[in-house]
């Protein structure tokens, strides 16, 4: 595959970054303790009943006190969420509804959206997160990285990385409600005279996620100055992001041809202690269980150079530590977690395939940083780099005092 132009912000990189075209981003959350996080909903309100019914000094070492977080610690409302902000240690309270998230690069779990539970739990992306929003995520670099620089989901993300540095999480919308596109101003005019009115802030998104490389200076976006290339880009993108919604947003949920599509051969056993793949009849075991056909590009699918499926299923079956909440896990595999092993490979498998198509897409004449500059797309204003204020409601404080904003 041909290297792009060197990228960045300033004079002579032909390729503007990613973090000029997508101007406002957030680090990645940071819960502070494992057990706040599961691939099931049910350990999550297991864990929650065995941390408050223990007693107080049991208590302080199970919930794993940080600087940030201890069952002392008042703290505002997680936007969106009904969880209480007076302090753990005083009134627990029910247990918070787990919410489906992203755990890194294509690991659908759970999360206890309490904030009194979560070190930095970033609600500028809360505050933001409803059913119009999707999420770009930027993957960590390593050396001799092959895998994509990004991917999109419409839960709300992490940002866990599995390796290299954690990247960046980039909300398409500043705004709830699809309002307000998180686009350099004047970008959306620009592309809309060069390519037509059709360019909307979702083709944008579905651009970058086709074309976007990593370079030495971050991740650079090749924009196309002509419209065939575009177009095909973007039909490209749209597909991406279908496979990688998963059904989100009316979509339909990603699947292979018949006679493509893997099943399960003999049931996963219990405790699937081991996972290996048989390249030559395409077969993943877990254990004494085997699921096949599974295409060798969906076992060798990696992000941050770790493979996906090999991450997942030991985020699944490693020991935990002795004697924290994290232990309480289901008994034995459950089924679900069967069936999403089915998707994540059906995914993966997809998302291979249409590698090849957007190696294609780096080649051709550009709209370069020189032209962003003329047009007076770059430099971004400062004020795009924050979060909108998007509060039209006083959001509960500390101990139940409402925030002055």
């Amino acid at each position: 595959m041909a290297a792009p132009a060197a990228a960045g912000s300033g004079e002579g990189p032909r390729s503007p970054l990613l973090d000029d075209l997508m101007p406002w981003s957030v680090r990645p959350l940071r819960t502070g303790r494992p057990w706040v996080t599961a691939p099931d909903a049910g350990s999550l309100r297991a864990r929650w009943e065995r941390l408050v019914r223990a007693p107080d000094a049991e208590r302080e070492r199970l919930f794993g006190p940080t600087r940030t977080r201890g069952p002392q610690t008042p703290v505002a409302a997680l936007p969106g969420q009904s969880t209480g902000t007076g302090r753990f240690a005083r009134e627990p309270g029910p247990c918070a509804e787990p919410v489906r998230i992203l755990h890194g690069p294509f690991d659908e779990q759970w999360l206890l959206p309490d904030h009194r539970l979560i070190d930095v739990a970033r609600p500028e992306l809360w505050r933001v997160a409803d059913g119009h929003q999707l999420f770009l995520l930027e993957h960590g670099r390593v050396p001799q990285d092959t895998g994509p620089a990004l991917s999109v989901t419409a839960l709300l993300p992490d940002g866990h990385s599995p390796a290299g540095r954690p990247g960046r999480i980039r909300p398409l919308f500043r705004r709830p409600g699809g309002g307000e596109p998180n686009l350099a101003p004047g970008l959306l005019g620009l592309l809309r005279a060069r390519h037509g009115d059709a360019v909307t802030a979702e083709s944008v998104l579905a651009w970058i996620l086709a074309a976007a490389r990593r370079t030495p200076d971050g991740c650079a976006v090749p924009l196309p100055a002509d419209t065939a290339r575009w177009s095909a880009g973007v039909e490209l993108g749209r597909e991406l992001l279908r496979v990688q919604l998963r059904g989100a947003r009316d979509g339909e949920r990603p699947r292979l041809p018949g006679g493509r599509r893997p099943y399960v051969r003999a049931a996963v056993p219990p405790a699937p202690s081991e996972l290996s793949y048989d390249a030559g009849e395409q077969v993943l075991n877990l254990g004494t269980g085997r699921i096949s056909p599974v295409p060798a590009g969906a076992w060798e699918f990696r992000v941050g150079g770790v493979r996906v499926l090999e991450m997942w299923f030991g985020r699944r079956t490693a020991a935990p530590g002795a004697g924290g909440l994290e232990a309480v896990l289901p008994r034995a595999w459950p089924q679900e977690w069967t069936s999403e092993l089915l998707e994540l490979i059906t995914l993966l498998a997809l998302l291979a395939e249409l590698r090849p198509r957007q190696e294609e897409l780096v080649a051709g004449p550009e709209i370069g940083v020189p032209e962003l500059r003329a047009a007076g797309v770059l430099p971004v204003p400062v004020a795009a780099r924050r979060p909108a204020s998007v509060l039209d409601h006083q959001e509960e404080g500390p101990d139940g005092q409402f925030a002055l904003l």
